[in-house]
């Protein structure tokens, strides 16, 4: 009697396997496509201003603690380098993410513990309050804006691996470029066309909110929930950054777009630029057409010393 072919049957039997594992994958491709509409993750990304084609590409969640952070800081009066420490620091952290988790008791983007006296575990989850936390320390080190990255990092963090910071600082600093609004028209997001379920919730109230959480009580943001819309007065009581009101209403402005997923935000507009969700793939462009829409809205255009921020339907 011939003795059976197992060599045979079990390569039969992978190439079954094999199948069955595509197939189950093409299920769950298909199953994702369905629910999400075939959308895909918002991303966004930031451009160098000096013309050396360097760009850093980041989630809609990173966008928004990155924004959070940059916010606070030049709220406090802190300086871009600071920003840019911070934000290497998150990325290195928790990859400008908001986490319940890390090292012992580690939380939040910076990793702070609630044992080493960063605060509560629920404070420490809150962005703002975790950014705070990290500028007031940086800002009683001696110096620290000349000193490199990674040792004014680890002065604050105390971390094992201090040498890690470094690796970020060229994406933080593009961030923190952008997001303080010396490179202006240099930070873009995909944010969510309009019309879409997306964006339908969108609601001016839940945008000055987030302003005045972010840049303070200080700052005077007006919604119109007719029309849709959140005007943000450059010249404030803010002390504007060393570019000048200028600067302040890009770093408002990109604020705004860096909000854009999470807030639901249409459009942002700005010295004669616009940013639209799901046109121009994010990017900016010139508002030749402002003036044309203020007027079928009953409305005007957008005026040089204010930023406006439109929620979706």
């Amino acid at each position: 009697m011939p003795e059976p072919r197992v060599p045979f049957r079990r390569a039969r039997l992978l190439r079954l396997g094999a199948a069955v594992v595509v197939l189950l994958a093409v299920a769950t491709y298909v199953a994702v496509q369905y629910a999400t509409g075939g959308r895909t993750t918002p991303k966004c990304v930031v451009v160098s201003a000096n013309g050396d084609g360097a760009s850093y590409e980041f989630t809609a969640e990173q966008a928004v603690n990155a924004a959070t952070i940059s916010a606070v800081g030049t709220s406090r009066g802190m300086p871009e380098r600071a920003v840019t420490i911070a934000l290497a620091t998150s990325l290195q952290e928790s990859g400008l993410r908001n986490i319940d988790y890390g090292d012992r008791d580690s939380l939040g983007l910076f990793q702070q513990r609630p044992s080493e006296g960063w605060g509560t575990a629920a404070q420490i989850m809150d962005p703002g309050y975790a950014a705070d936390r990290f500028y007031a320390h940086l800002a009683k080190i001696p110096g620290y804006s000349r000193l490199p990255l990674t040792v004014a990092a680890q002065r604050v963090q105390r971390s094992g691996y201090p040498q890690a910071y470094a690796k970020h600082e060229p994406d933080a600093t593009l961030l923190a470029a952008a997001l303080t609004g010396r490179a202006a028209a240099s930070l873009t997001c995909e944010g969510r066309p309009g019309g879409t379920e997306a964006v339908s919730s969108g609601d001016p109230a839940r945008v000055r909110a987030a302003l005045v959480r972010d840049f303070g009580k200080d700052l005077a943001p007006v919604a119109d929930r007719e029309q849709r819309s959140v005007r943000v007065p450059v010249a404030t009581v803010l002390d504007a950054p060393e570019g000048g009101d200028r600067q302040r209403g890009w770093e408002l402005a990109q604020w705004a777009v860096a909000n854009s997923s999470a807030l639901r935000i249409e459009r942002v507009s700005y010295a004669g630029r616009e940013w639209a969700a799901g046109e121009n793939g994010g990017a900016w462009s010139r508002a030749a057409k402002e003036k044309a829409r203020g007027s079928a809205r009953g409305g005007s255009a957008t005026p040089a010393g204010e930023v406006r921020i439109i929620t979706g339907r």
